[in-house]
């Protein structure tokens, strides 16, 4: 979707902030043509999405330069996902990560994208002992992370923690389905909501979003049941192995670019190849330096 595509607000136009911008606020690039100048994606624009009937696109993003190239090429919502216990630090499971970790690299992509809205997780333990501790978190990722939003794994049991959150100003997007930091509690990657099980699941989304959620995200949910969901819902859903009838769509951006190897879920689609790339560059460049043709005289002072 191009950057113009999300509906016009049907809210008063937003004002620049009252108190200064702090640095690196004054010329822009200027936009493409034919193209409208960024704003920034609120979460009131996801929901005019869902009224309109029209989707939008996340991807997972950890550094700055992917979250810069994503947020110019339109992607409306950046995740900086516990995902990154796999896919940055090397862990099997996204169990290990922590919020420590994660800060830095939500700092890190808040800065980059300059439109985008970016929502961080709150890893495993860091908010499930009481909704105080989920607060706490949340306005760590709000004012260290430089987050937007938050995201935050469970079913209709995490409803007061969701309310809590909101009461105090931080807007969460509830994770619903396949909960990646339940895989031993729900017997490893399990599709969920098959059959009689539908039901929960659509009982879950009503609660988070009552308790004030303001999207829900299903993983490997059957289409027919995340379809169900999303009619029940008023807010917009993300899809992941969920169907095409949610409101947007996530992947994990070393999936959808092919950098990662090895074997990829059924919903994973690849559209690059990002590994055979870099280990054709790195493997001409070892060439180069091994038989003296790098540096050049070009690369010397």
């Amino acid at each position: 979707m191009a950057p113009s595509n999300l509906p016009e607000s049907t809210t008063p136009a937003e004002v620049p902030a009252p108190y200064g911008s702090g640095p690196g606020t004054g010329a822009q690039t200027p936009p493409a043509a034919g193209r409208k100048p960024a704003s920034r994606i609120r979460i009131h624009h996801l929901q005019q999405a869902k009224d309109n009937g029209e989707r939008f696109a996340m991807l997972t993003a950890y550094e700055q330069y992917t979250a810069e190239i994503f947020d110019q090429a339109g992607i409306e919502v950046l995740l900086v996902g516990d995902s990154a216990s796999n896919n940055v630090f090397g862990n099997e499971t996204s169990l290990p990560v922590t919020v420590d970790e994660l800060l830095p690299l939500t700092r890190a992509v808040s800065r980059a994208a300059k439109r985008a809205l970016v929502i961080a997780d709150l890893p495993f333990g860091s908010y499930e002992v009481s909704p105080g501790q989920a607060v706490a978190t949340g306005v760590r990722f709000l004012k260290e992370g430089l987050a937007h939003a938050v995201k935050i794994e469970g079913t209709a049991y995490y409803a007061e923690t969701v309310k809590a959150m909101v009461q105090a100003g931080i807007p969460v997007m509830a994770h619903i389905g396949f909960t990646p930091q339940s895989e031993h509690s729900l017997g490893g990657y399990r599709v969920q909501g098959r059959g009689d099980d539908a039901q929960r699941l659509v009982d879950d989304a009503l609660a988070l979003q009552d308790a004030g959620a303001f999207s829900v995200l299903m993983e490997m949910v059957p289409a027919e049941t995340a379809a169900a969901i999303d009619a029940a819902l008023r807010v917009p859903t993300v899809g992941i192995g969920a169907g095409k009838e949610t409101t947007g769509q996530v992947l994990v951006w070393q999936d959808m670019a092919g950098l990662r190897g090895g074997k990829m879920a059924k919903f994973v689609k690849q559209y690059a190849d990002l590994r055979t790339t870099l280990s054709d560059a790195a493997a001409a460049y070892g060439e180069d330096v091994r038989s003296g043709q790098f540096p050049g005289p070009e690369h010397s002072f």
